[in-house]
Formats: C-alpha cells, sequence, structure tokens
C-alpha cells in the first residue's frame, strides 16, 4: 500500500514538473511601465518537455503589435515542441497603443537573457536556444535576430507569416503604426525593417509563409531570405500556394499541416535536435 502511495505520489510530482508555468519577465516592474495592470506584466510561461533533448524556443505569437494569439500561435506551438523533447517558452510581451518600440522588443531580449541565466535549472543546453515568432510576433523574432545585444543573440529563428518590410509596398501598414505610432518616425521606420539589418551575425533561420496571404504578403518572408543569402546566413524557406494569414500549426489543412514536418527536419540538419 505504502508502494503504491509513493508511486502515485512520483506521479503527481512529474505531472507538476511538466506542466507549464507562468512568470513575470520583470518581477521588480517592467523597464517604462505605464502602470501596474495586467497589460503591464508581461510574462513567460514555460513548457518543459517530458523528455527533453536540450532545445529551447522562445515563441513569440503574432497579433498585430495590438493582441497575442495565445493559444494558436503559443500553447499549441509550444506542446508541438514539446512532443520532440523542445522545451518552450511563450513570451507575453507588452503591446500597442500602451506601449510602443522598444517596449515589445525590450520584453523579447529579457526573456532570451532569463532563459539563458537559468539554462541549467530549465535542463537546457544555452547554446541551442532559438526565437520563434508568428505574424507581427515573427516582425519582434526577426528584430531580436538583427538587434541583440549580449547573450540575448538567439541560436537559430523561426519565422512564420513574418512582418519583416516596413519601407517597402509589402509592409504590414497596421502592425507598423501600433509599433512606431502614426506618424511613425522615419528613422525607426528603415532601423527596424529587418531586411536591412541582417548580417553574418544574424541566426540561421526558418521562414514560411503561403503566397494566398493577403494580410502579410510573401514578399516579407523572400526580402528576408534574400538578406540571409547575401550575409552567408544558413536559411530555409517554404512558401506553401494556399492557405490564409495566421494558419499556427494548421491542423485542418492536410497539405499546410505538413510545414512543421519541414521545420523539425530543418532543426535536426542544424543539429538543434537529434537526427531521426
Amino acid at each position: 500500500d505504502s508502494m503504491r502511495t509513493a508511486l502515485l505520489l512520483l506521479v503527481a510530482l512529474t505531472a507538476a514538473a511538466q506542466a507549464p508555468r507562468t512568470e513575470l519577465l520583470w518581477p521588480e516592474g517592467a523597464p517604462g511601465a505605464a502602470g501596474n495592470e495586467d497589460a503591464d506584466r508581461p510574462t513567460l510561461t514555460i513548457y518543459p518537455a517530458a523528455q527533453p533533448n536540450g532545445a529551447a524556443v522562445l515563441i513569440c505569437p503574432g497579433g498585430g503589435y495590438v493582441n497575442l494569439a495565445m493559444d494558436h500561435e503559443g500553447k499549441q506551438v509550444a506542446e508541438w515542441f514539446n512532443s520532440f523533447g523542445v522545451t518552450a517558452f511563450v513570451l507575453k510581451y507588452r503591446l500597442a497603443p500602451r506601449y510602443r518600440h522598444p517596449a515589445m522588443l525590450d520584453d523579447a531580449r529579457q526573456a532570451m537573457r532569463m532563459i539563458r541565466s537559468r539554462a541549467k535549472e530549465f535542463g537546457i543546453d544555452p547554446a541551442r536556444v532559438g526565437v520563434m515568432g508568428f505574424s507581427a510576433g515573427g516582425h519582434l523574432a526577426s528584430t531580436l535576430s538583427t538587434h541583440f545585444g549580449e547573450g540575448e543573440r538567439p541560436d537559430f529563428a523561426v519565422l512564420c507569416y513574418p512582418v519583416i518590410s516596413l519601407t517597402t509596398r509589402y509592409t504590414h501598414s497596421g502592425s507598423m503604426r501600433a509599433l512606431l505610432g502614426d506618424p511613425p518616425d522615419p528613422s525607426l521606420v528603415w532601423e527596424l525593417s529587418n531586411e536591412w539589418k541582417v548580417t553574418s551575425a544574424t541566426p540561421p533561420t526558418f521562414l514560411f509563409h503561403t503566397n494566398a496571404d493577403t494580410g502579410v504578403p510573401p514578399e516579407n518572408s523572400i526580402l528576408y531570405y534574400m538578406a540571409l543569402r547575401r550575409a552567408g546566413v544558413p536559411a530555409e524557406l517554404h512558401i506553401y500556394q494556399e492557405g490564409r494569414h495566421g494558419v499556427g500549426l494548421a491542423p485542418k489543412d492536410p497539405v499546410l499541416s505538413t510545414w512543421p514536418a519541414r521545420l523539425k527536419d530543418w532543426l535536426a540538419v542544424r543539429g538543434i535536435i537529434p537526427a531521426p
């Protein structure tokens, strides 16, 4: 009987250890906080893998810098990564109109520092920590990939139908105005049009988009891919013919739902996860 009790306790403890938990990104208060409400308190939700392989990813959901798609571009993605041993961290970053740049980037940079500084506690390899973002979250992930400080550079980046360019006719003007205000400061428009900011130090990048995306045209991914090519940075780009903007893992689409498998292959090719 005591054996059975001990076993049940072990099972309960294991489940608790693997349950997602949410922590404040800035326990002492975020820099430039406008108040002390939920909107002023960015968080990181930790999704531990049951059988961790040491790799980790910081996930930035999309939402045009005014909302966050925390389920289909956060939780579902984190659980998918967990399924093959990757520890995932979903970022709830600050949003417009209450906040403008650089609050969102400050949050992403702080998240990367926090993940790396606690790598041992999280059971991850600090040299295999990537960033992933969807839509406006893809813009944030590409900004982190091109505007990082000491200890903040992602080891890889995954950009899904990302907002990239702020200086071409392919610009998602809603995201730009939310991030930079209306009218936006022209110097910041150029500074955060990330296809111009790629260097050889930008992390290897996987890009996914659809040809039918009318919200954020696929030229955003193409411009970034071309910049990576020019800088000699390893990159892989997939543009599917069909599919609307904001599909997430696209579980209901038999064709689009294959893109995560392409990403998993690429992570293995890069040595981020063990080869199958």
